[in-house]
């Protein structure tokens, strides 16, 4: 069955919800927003504030490209007032009941608003899903977030859209901070070697070379000749590290290092990396913003750079969670 359409721009994607809403009328209680998995769903939440209730399907540690849902998550959706997803191939599993519920429930495509010409593809020629491991790029998905809640929430037009300004100086503010972070990293060793390949768009913004033994949906296992060919890749360049992320079983990645040995090479598994799912609920590590400054400090680390104090323009998201800046 084919995929759900994904609305082509942010001012389609109002367009429609405003064609399904019924709008919320002033003091009603707050809409009920479901998200496919968490990256959205923090979006979401920042933006909406006390207007909507979000809930995401894939649970924290869950990956969204073989999720499936469960009689509770059909409930779920069936039962919102508007559900959120970002399309682009992410949710595989999902896709089905996505499509099928667009006929009756107002169904928004996020991946839709970045501009085709910024997506990244896979050596099959597959689009590559993983937006959100570029703050600057998943900021272009606001404006259709926005639009979307205030279909659902007109009364809080303009506090959304105060929150959404905030929230996209935010990952401005994010995006540069890593960038100078891990310019950091010495010229020789920004070679970036992970499980999967979640991190194209990461390399793209900050000049890394990515390597990854599995492709870009974790459906597809990597065969013997892709790990071999990471393994090379590794001994020749001296990578002193290598990373697994949160939803990847490491049996894979230790494979490689394995293999790495065998060419008479070592190299270290370093700390895991958040890249289909966020860290705990509860944790700075379970925001956006956080996943990205967790990433960003361990890579650099770990590859002979080192993290910059948090920029103004993240002061207050840090005191929200009573971290120093200065110690990122």
């Amino acid at each position: 069955m084919p995929a759900p359409r994904p609305l082509p721009t942010p001012a389609l994607a109002l367009a429609l919800a405003l064609a399904l809403a019924a709008p919320v009328a002033g003091g009603a209680a707050p809409v009920a927003v479901v998200a496919t998995f968490g990256v959205i769903a923090d979006s979401a939440r920042r933006l909406a504030g006390d207007c909507a209730t979000v809930s995401a399907l894939v649970p924290p540690g869950g990956d969204p490209h073989l999720y499936e849902a469960t009689p509770g998550d059909v409930r779920s959706l069936q039962g919102a007032d508007l559900v959120l997803y970002l399309g682009l191939g992410l949710e595989g599993r999902l896709a089905a009941i996505l499509e099928g519920l667009g006929a009756r429930r107002p169904v928004v495509g996020l991946g839709a608003a970045i501009p085709a010409g910024r997506l990244m593809t896979g050596p099959h020629g597959a689009t590559d899903p993983h937006v959100w491991m570029s703050p600057a790029l998943w900021a272009e998905i606001l404006p259709a977030l926005a639009a979307a809640l205030v279909a659902r929430a007109p009364d809080c037009a303009e506090a959304i859209a105060a929150n959404a300004d905030v929230h996209a100086g935010e990952l401005r503010a994010l995006a540069a901070w890593s960038e100078a972070t891990l310019a950091t990293i010495p010229p020789a060793a920004r070679v970036l070697v992970t499980a999967h390949d979640a991190f194209g768009y990461f390399g793209r913004a900050y000049g890394l070379e990515v390597e990854a033994i599995q492709g870009l949906s974790t459906a597809a296992e990597p065969s013997v000749a892709d790990i071999r060919a990471v393994a090379e890749t590794v001994a020749a360049r001296r990578v002193p590290t290598v990373f697994v992320e949160t939803t990847i079983n490491p049996r894979t990645i230790e494979t490689m290092v394995a293999a790495v040995r065998d060419r008479g090479r070592e190299v270290a598994i370093g700390p895991p990396l958040y890249a289909d799912a966020m860290g705990p609920e509860g944790t700075p590590e379970g925001t956006v913003i956080g996943m990205a400054r967790w990433n960003v400090t361990v890579i650099a680390a770990a590859l002979g750079g080192h993290a910059l104090p948090l920029p103004e323009g993240l002061a207050a998201w840090a005191a929200a969670w009573g971290l120093d800046p200065a110690r990122p």
